[in-house]
């Protein structure tokens, strides 16, 4: 028989209840909560840590496999030798533009979408809803999205990379969700108010949501940020690429611009083959690094209560 005594145990040398968080077993679980919290940290960052020290250390320590989280030999000419590349400053504000233009493309569609089938009363808001998850399922291909995309006369063209995929249904329907969660009772009162389904919206709906839209900001952002394989597919001309692009192509060997670059500043490519990877690593993801800690405070508010129908 399962006892239902609830009276609280009292530690007889203080005199004062003892509550589950003072028990022996709930600071055990809390200790080795921590350290198993602190180890996986600690191996997510070391990558990072290794690949930083990498850029500051000489060609021949990394060669030689000297360098794991402390730079070996420090340097900084492979610094000097990327900042001097034009190509590199130029993939750079490409990837900035994309970046932009593609997130606030993508931030719209998703926003109006997401708020019109929101509405119990919207006709054929089933069959919007199963257009949209079928896309999460089946898709045209890689080929005939080739053939669509270049005979809309796209192809070399910052739309190439911004407009397929402006829409994600997961983020689709991460936001729906969030605003079925908004009171009635709020538009009900604008509405009495005189105010349209736009100005509610803007006026009452998106400043409600903040955090699910600052969430939606950093995972197109993120996405626009690092995709090269678009651009790879629809891209020919050096001077469009983003930065993803460039260095993949950096990787793969195929960039010989940073070598000419060496070159003419005195300084020969295999002196500085070994970390001008991950120099151009560490300056790509410079600034996501930067922008992430002012959203991550609405990043688990924002997917939460955007994913949990309350």
């Amino acid at each position: 028989m399962v006892s239902t005594d609830l009276t609280p145990v009292v530690d007889e040398r203080a005199g004062v209840p003892v509550g589950p968080r003072d028990s022996t077993g709930y600071r055990l679980f809390t200790w080795l909560n921590a350290s198993v919290l602190v180890l996986v940290t600690l191996l997510i960052l070391y990558p990072f840590v290794t690949l930083l020290a990498q850029s500051f250390s000489s060609s021949g320590a990394i060669k030689a496999g000297l360098v794991n989280a402390v730079p070996v030999g420090f340097n900084l000419e492979t610094y000097r030798v990327v900042a001097g590349d034009d190509r590199f400053w130029t993939s750079y504000g490409n990837t900035v533009l994309y970046t932009v233009v593609g997130t606030a493309i993508a931030m719209l569609l998703t926003t109006t979408f997401a708020y019109a089938i929101s509405k119990p009363h919207l006709r054929g808001r089933n069959a919007l809803i199963g257009i949209a998850v079928f896309t999460m399922f089946f898709n045209g291909g890689i080929i005939p999205n080739y053939v669509l995309i270049s005979s809309l006369g796209m192809k070399n063209t910052m739309w190439a990379l911004v407009l397929p995929g402006a829409l994600s249904v997961f983020n689709l329907l991460v936001m729906k969700s969030f605003f079925e969660n908004i009171p009635r009772e709020l538009e009900e009162a604008a509405q009495i108010d005189g105010l349209g389904w736009f100005s509610i919206f803007t006026r009452i709906v998106l400043p409600l949501s903040k955090a699910v839209v600052a969430t939606m900001i950093l995972f197109y952002s993120v996405a626009y940020w690092n995709d090269w394989f678009t651009a790879f597919l629809y891209l020919d001309e050096d001077n469009l690429f983003p930065l993803s692009l460039f260095l993949r192509n950096l990787i793969a060997g195929a960039t010989t611009t940073t070598a000419a670059s060496a070159a003419a500043a005195g300084t020969t490519s295999a002196a500085i083959s070994a970390n001008i990877q991950a120099v151009t690593m560490i300056l790509a993801i410079l600034p996501i690094l930067c922008v992430y800690p002012f959203v991550q405070r609405h990043f688990v508010s924002g997917v939460m209560l955007g994913s949990v129908k309350g």
